[in-house]
């Protein structure tokens, strides 16, 4: 059974409104915020410019010329509190396949290159996850962060990026790491990387934190709108989404970057509807329920 603390709220400036269900990561937090958001997103109450969901918390923008911030703040208690159910936390999204090459060339080469911002690590940063987290084998830290899905939290830092947290039913089984003791200056784009428990896919070319494992075959972000998933915005995560990191060999990969290249690459969708519920009562038994019904 899910249980929430009553949620913080606090004004912000003159026109935003914060909302803290948790401090602590919990999904069936991210799943509350998200059902609020889309119902207030639903509802389209005069006066609500803008709705931002994260992790566990959301942000409401508001023309304090056109509603009261108090009465607002009152229809969001309202609104709060219906989504205190377990039914209400049911999360219409996409599986979503991300074809990754595990402890590439070049995201092991950055990583020597910045190891004086890893605090002068001379290993890569795959194989640093592979010491702090116990692995004995290259293959075992694959299996085990390609194993879960991850649940699209939150999308910031830069358009395309998504913060993707693991769903492995136990803690035991996430992969955590630190960041970077310092940013690198660069990060390449499409490159696969772990902060804490969260997996992030870097959207484009920049500086970063965190530590790198591999490189995603196909574009998150894509200005020019060129395939199906991006047809209604150029990012290709919308949080609620479930991220599927799949293994690939180096053939595989260069196969699918010619098709990116020409335009002919076909993402592996599949909507569903995530239940908070079920997740709670089965854990990673749901989770492998879920993965069955996409790859059919």
């Amino acid at each position: 059974m899910i249980f929430f603390s009553e949620t913080k709220f606090d004004f912000c400036g003159d026109e935003y409104i914060f909302g803290e269900i948790s401090r602590e990561m919990k999904i069936e937090s991210t799943l509350k915020a998200l059902s609020i958001t889309k119902e207030l997103s639903r509802r389209n109450i005069p006066g609500i410019i803008e709705i931002y969901p994260n992790n566990t918390s959301y942000l409401v923008r508001y023309d304090p010329n056109v509603i009261s911030p108090h009465h607002l703040l009152d229809y969001l208690r309202n609104v709060d509190r219906m989504k205190n159910e377990e039914e209400s936390l049911n999360v219409d999204a996409k599986i979503i396949e991300i074809p990754v090459l595990y402890d590439d060339e070049e995201t092991r080469k950055i990583s020597l290159q910045y190891s004086k911002h890893h605090g002068g690590s001379k290993e890569s940063n795959f194989d640093y996850v592979m010491k702090l987290g116990g692995f004995k084998s290259r293959e075992e830290v694959i299996r085990r962060h390609s194993d879960p899905l991850y649940l699209v939290t939150a999308i910031g830092f830069k358009p395309g990026t998504a913060w993707c947290f693991p769903l492995t039913g136990l803690e035991a089984d996430m992969i955590e790491v630190p960041k970077y003791k310092s940013p690198r200056p660069f990060t390449p784009e499409r490159a696969v990387s772990l902060g804490g428990v969260f997996t992030v896919v870097y959207p484009s070319d920049s500086p970063g934190s965190y530590q790198l494992i591999g490189m995603s075959a196909v574009p998150v972000y894509d200005v020019y709108q060129r395939f199906a998933p991006f047809k209604e915005s150029y990012v290709l995560a919308k949080p609620g989404d479930l991220w599927k990191y799949k293994p690939v060999s180096k053939a595989e990969y260069q196969n699918i970057r010619e098709q990116v290249i020409n335009g002919t690459y076909e993402y592996k969708v599949k909507p569903v509807s995530f239940s908070a519920a079920e997740y709670d009562e089965m854990g990673a038994e749901y989770i492998k329920k879920l993965k069955e019904e996409f790859d059919r």
